[in-house]
């Protein structure tokens, strides 16, 4: 591959904006050297060019009313100035990072799906490892403002897939994303255990709250943009970059949303790749849960409850289902995220409170109950006068 190509996508990243029909139908057509040269002047466009670039845009279906490539070089010259991609380069090889581009093998080919709307490029932080397939990997989304349920529900999902060898995807963000990474990278079972995908330049980590998680994922994981480094993360770029979750995984599942929620965007973005949507039910009571209804209402989505469930999904067939393991199977194997902290919160010899143990776990009063109820049924923890301890099978 000649770094020419590769600078060129990397200066054209930052010269379109995410799914700019246009600029994307220039590069299919006259590649990324050309499209580059003619998007900023310094060649001419042949005869014939701008029709052939609105009937590849009529064929994706995004052709539209487009002004013409008159109107499109207009937009695109103030950024001109501003284009430096050997130095965007250099910033992503200082933070350990790279650019990827489709001749790469590395690249997911699993973005083909999106069709022009595929990236011209994705930078990325982290591990230089193969990203896994779409069999593979499961996109988990849902509201900022999630509820202590729907964490709940979220850390199960993302622990048992990761065990079960899927890849979480999920967008870095406040609440459901939050989660759904933090477990993923507690339950990975090697290789790459979530991938969050952001909506602004990955050279900074967004939002600034769950900057040290991002960084967990950078360092176990990946993160990816399709903008290069410095670019704001918009509130139109947050909603170009839920295809590219979409497109990743071969089942979204949202957790909780809104009636309105960008969740749904994600959803209504598998949808149309003809991948599998799932929506986790809740109570009818909870605005966070109207989107999941609204999903499984209008028959967009599969109701799904437990991580099997999604598997089954993920591989109708069960082709890609991870291989059952081998060896010595523990009494914990198969607890939920809670119950695990709950055990190991639990002390050996001494028994200790439902107070002290909420303290200890950081559980609720009655998460701590329930799990402690299930604990013992398995045999795992035992009560002696009000007070409890792990049972000898738990240790």
């Amino acid at each position: 591959m000649r770094d020419d190509e590769r600078i060129a996508r990397a200066a054209l990243s930052r010269l379109f904006e995410a799914q700019d029909a246009a600029g994307l139908a220039l590069v299919q057509i006259a590649g990324a050297e050309d499209a580059l040269r003619i998007a900023t002047g310094q060649s001419a466009a042949g005869p014939g060019l701008e029709q052939e670039m609105f009937q590849v845009m009529a064929d994706s279906g995004s052709g539209g009313a487009w002004p013409g490539l008159r109107e499109a070089l207009k937009r695109w010259a103030p950024r001109v100035p501003d284009l430096a991609p050997a130095r965007d380069l250099a910033t992503m090889a200082r933070l350990g990072g790279r650019m990827i581009i489709p001749a790469d093998e590395l690249w997911p080919r699993q973005l083909a799906d999106l069709g022009l709307q595929e990236p011209l490029c994705l930078w990325w932080r982290g591990v230089e490892q193969e990203l896994p397939p779409a069999a593979r990997s499961v996109a988990l989304v849902g509201s900022r403002d999630s509820t202590s349920y729907g964490s709940s529900v979220t850390g199960d999902l993302a622990y048992s897939l990761a065990q079960r060898g899927f890849t979480i995807i999920s967008g870095g963000a406040y609440g459901i994303d939050a989660h759904a990474h933090r477990a993923a990278l507690a339950g990975s079972s090697g290789g790459v255990p979530t991938i969050a995908v952001m909506a602004g330049g990955v050279d900074r980590f967004y939002p600034s709250g769950n900057e040290d998680l991002l960084r967990a994922v950078a360092n176990q994981g990946a993160v990816l943009a399709e903008v290069p480094p410095g670019s704001a993360p918009t509130r139109y770029r947050f909603l170009q970059r839920n295809r590219l979750i979409a497109a990743l995984a071969s089942v979204t599942v949202v957790v909780e949303a809104r009636w309105r929620s960008g969740a749904l965007n994600t959803a209504h973005h598998a949808e149309s790749l003809g991948r599998a949507v799932g929506a986790v039910p809740g109570s009818v009571h909870s605005a966070n849960s109207a989107g999941c209804h609204r999903l499984l209402r209008e028959g967009g989505a599969v109701c799904v409850t437990d991580a099997g469930e999604i598997a089954e999904l993920a591989s109708p067939s069960g082709d890609s289902l991870a291989a059952e393991k081998t060896g010595r199977v523990e009494d914990h194997d198969g607890l939920t995220l809670e119950d695990l902290i709950l055990l190991d919160a639990l002390p050996l010899r001494t028994t200790t409170s439902v107070e002290k143990l909420t303290a200890v776990a950081g559980l609720s009063p009655d998460s701590v109950r329930g799990g402690l109820g299930r604990l013992g049924l398995l045999g795992l923890a035992e009560s002696h006068r009000g007070g409890w301890k792990r049972s000898g099978k738990g240790g």
